[in-house]
């Protein structure tokens, strides 16, 4: 099958195109490298797939020096016309969309970056689909979405009509445009909630990587909520796993229902914020200098996936524990020095 994957400068992008192309598919590439965080990693992510940074060009195809079937192409999502051109010209079977503007928190500080990206860009996203006749999109939501929720685990039948940010509120629009389009006009869709993805590669805004690089460089490191937080840290290699499982369940009509599905994604094993801070002192070999702050604006006490719908699917199961996920996490910051 011919999969366009956007987003693929990106953390899960990156994974997820090699495992395609790895299953022996052809994937065409799309990120637009925004500078939301150090392009570096973009880019030697980009290397790890043989594309080379001095090659890129916005708007031009590149083919990948490490697989036959990869190509890449630096785009900004708002840009409609050359979307249309793209799906017009390849003529995919499958989409898997990952792209979007990241982050809680500075999506306080910038909302028209969260909008342009998220809400312009899934809109062209769900056009070209339509028009193009796509088997499948799936795409990334967020568990961020359920806000506050204080029951556990969160459902995908729970109500998630209360977002906390403006990143959380673009996910929830996303998955009601998605509805939309598989109602009027029978595209099948599949939306994820990600739960707390770390590993190598990861982010270097999120707590994973930010704690890390301050264990090691004997800095501070800021806990907020006084360390009452706890996550469903979920290791990067299950997220492609249930990913790519899901690509082959195409959700069907069914009487009246849309062919829509959300679905969770995540470890279902919630980890105190301090418990991860300690499984990060003992893989480095050295202890946190901790400096409490109360709750931040945006942020949630805590996420904690009900994965049972996934699992009735594709009989997905998290394989990788904290300890071993962290030891991994480590070992690839010591041998990449990502910062």
């Amino acid at each position: 099958m011919k999969i366009l994957v956007t987003g693929t400068a990106g953390f899960i992008g990156f994974y997820v195109a090699q495992r395609l192309l790895e299953a022996g598919h052809e994937v065409v590439g799309l990120d637009s490298i925004n500078d939301y965080y150090d392009v570096r990693l973009k880019y030697a992510r980009l290397k790890e797939t043989g594309i080379a940074k001095e090659e890129i060009e916005a708007g031009k195809l590149i083919q990948s020096k490490k697989y036959p079937e990869y190509r890449f192409i630096r785009l900004n999502l708002e840009e409609r016309t050359i979307i249309e051109k793209l799906f017009a010209e390849e003529k995919f079977d499958r989409v898997c969309h990952l792209a979007a503007q990241a982050g809680v928190r500075y999506s306080i500080e910038n909302p028209h970056a969260y909008i342009d990206s998220n809400i312009v860009g899934f809109i062209n996203i769900l056009e070209c689909c339509r028009h193009n006749k796509i088997e499948h999109l799936v795409y990334a939501s967020s568990s961020s979405v359920y806000g506050m929720n204080e029951k556990v685990p969160f459902s995908e039948d729970d109500r998630v009509d209360y977002p906390v940010s403006l990143y959380a509120a673009t996910k929830k629009a996303n998955e009601l445009m998605a509805h939309t389009y598989s109602h009027l006009y029978q595209l099948p869709t599949t939306g994820f909630r990600f739960f707390t993805v770390y590993g190598p590669w990861g982010r270097p805004d999120m707590a994973p990587m930010l704690f890390a690089k301050s264990i090691e460089e004997g800095k501070t490191i800021k806990v907020f909520n006084n360390g009452n937080l706890s996550r469903d840290f979920t290791y990067i290699d299950d997220i492609v796993e249930g990913l790519i499982r899901i690509m082959d369940h195409i959700p069907a009509k069914e009487d009246e229902h849309p062919c829509y599905r959300i679905l969770n994604i995540g470890n279902s094993q919630p980890v105190q914020l301090m418990d991860f801070i300690r499984t990060l002192e003992t893989e480095t070999g050295k202890k946190a200098v901790l400096e409490m702050y109360p709750m931040q604006k945006g942020d949630v006490y805590q996420t904690y996936a009900d994965t049972s719908k996934l699992e009735k699917l594709t009989a997905y199961k998290p394989q990788v524990n904290l300890k071993d996920g962290i030891k991994s996490f480590i070992e690839w910051r010591k041998k990449f020095k990502p910062e």
